[in-house]
């Protein structure tokens, strides 16, 4: 989820914590609670972890939770490739479990990726079809049969493939942690730490899906849950130094979790720098993340600007990139007072849609052209004052 290398998981004071990814913490759900209300089209939910002694965060950071496979999903692909789970194999530390637990804890069952198409194919020469998908000429239609579908649609499409359970760890690709935008500021919640996780569910090829780590956390993680966790340090996603400088964050959906985390920070701390959010979801009266929190938060002036943009509200679709240029004099005019501009969420349209929209908005206040604007986006990055975490 986050735009930067791995590191180790550091705290405000540069503290290696003992707990890493290959070492994680087994937390305790302590709360899991629906954040959008009966009607919405999305299901978004607040959860909160414990935390050992030791372990710490800064704003910006993210939890990684280690998930498991469903039980359902797994006992499917195990019916399907005709063996009971039991047998022995070695994982990919060489330790030996059962099939049953590799296939629930330690590879990937979900999302078909095209390498395990390819790896897949290798394990049965005779299959014509399969390989002159694989072929590097027909890389789109191997992109096309992977879109929607997962391992158990691959092994009822082509049977009778796999012979023995370990050449499942040459086919499939590692369960890997998902990565969680921290949404809570450790100076005022020191014990744990809070995320923001959308529940993605939907319908392909005739099966319902669900997302690996989202669909644990919507339907199988309620208070007194264990779930492995590891926090992650991601030093290009930071508050200002200077505590007196504005802010601008644009967080749609649960783009919102780190500029609750900001906001939270801030409010602790006392910092003096006017803060601006921009939020935007699909319904105003059902998708309002945080609303109390929010509004609380501007009455008392630590918020000093909040815009919201509900898209279905309206006729007209609003977005986030869309009330930027409806308040361009007075973004660029905090731009000029050396404001910070923060964007997280989707990479794939908005965060693209939100810096056109932001170019143009530095365009129009310095009398400029798109190539001027350009420069001075590239001014404000060398400044560190254009940060994004995108994913």
């Amino acid at each position: 989820m986050i735009e930067v290398e791995e590191k180790a998981a550091q705290g405000q004071a540069g503290h290696v914590s003992k707990y890493t990814r290959n070492n994680p913490f087994l937390s305790t759900v302590r709360v899991n609670e629906l954040q959008t209300a009966e009607g919405s089209e999305k299901e978004t939910r607040h959860i909160e972890l414990t935390l050992d002694d030791g372990m710490t965060y800064t704003p910006g950071d993210a939890v990684g939770i280690d998930p498991e496979n469903r039980a359902a999903a797994v006992a499917q692909v195990m019916a399907a490739l005709g063996f009971k789970g039991d047998e022995r194999v070695l994982d990919h530390y060489k330790v030996e479990i059962s099939l049953e637990e590799a296939l629930r804890t330690r590879l990937s069952i979900g999302k078909l990726a095209r390498g395990s198409l390819k790896q897949y194919a290798k394990l049965a020469p005779g299959l014509e079809g399969l390989h002159a998908m694989v072929n590097p000429e027909n890389k789109a239609r191997a992109e096309e049969y992977c879109w929607g579908r997962e391992f158990i649609d691959l092994v009822t499409d082509y049977p009778g493939v796999v012979s023995e359970p370990q050449q499942l760890f040459h086919v499939l690709q590692r369960l890997v942690p998902r990565m969680y935008s921290i949404a809570s500021s450790q100076k005022i919640h020191r014990d744990n730490v809070q995320t923001t996780v959308r529940v993605i569910r939907y319908e392909s090829h005739g099966r319902s899906r669900q997302g690996v780590a989202s669909g644990q956390l919507g339907e199988r993680a309620p208070v007194g849950t264990k779930l492995p966790i590891f926090l992650h340090a991601n030093g290009n996603f930071r508050l200002p130094e200077d505590t007196s400088a504005p802010v601008i964050m644009i967080g749609p959906g649960t783009g919102v979790a780190p500029f609750r985390a900001f906001l939270e920070e801030r409010q602790a701390t006392g910092q003096t720098g006017n803060n601006w959010l921009f939020f935007g979801d699909q319904r105003e009266k059902l998708d309002f993340l945080y609303r109390d929190q929010f509004q609380a938060m501007q009455k008392d002036g630590v918020l000093t600007r909040l815009d919201t943009a509900f898209s279905r509200d309206q006729p007209q679709k609003v977005y986030v990139q869309d009330r930027m240029q409806e308040h361009a004099a007075d973004l660029f005019e905090w731009l000029e007072r050396g404001a910070y501009f923060y964007v997280c969420g989707d990479v794939t349209r908005m965060a693209k849609d939100v810096e056109t929209a932001l170019l143009d908005v530095i365009a129009k206040g310095s009398d400029g052209t798109l190539d001027a604007a350009a420069e001075y986006l590239a001014a404000m990055k060398k400044q560190k004052r254009y940060q994004r975490d995108v994913y």
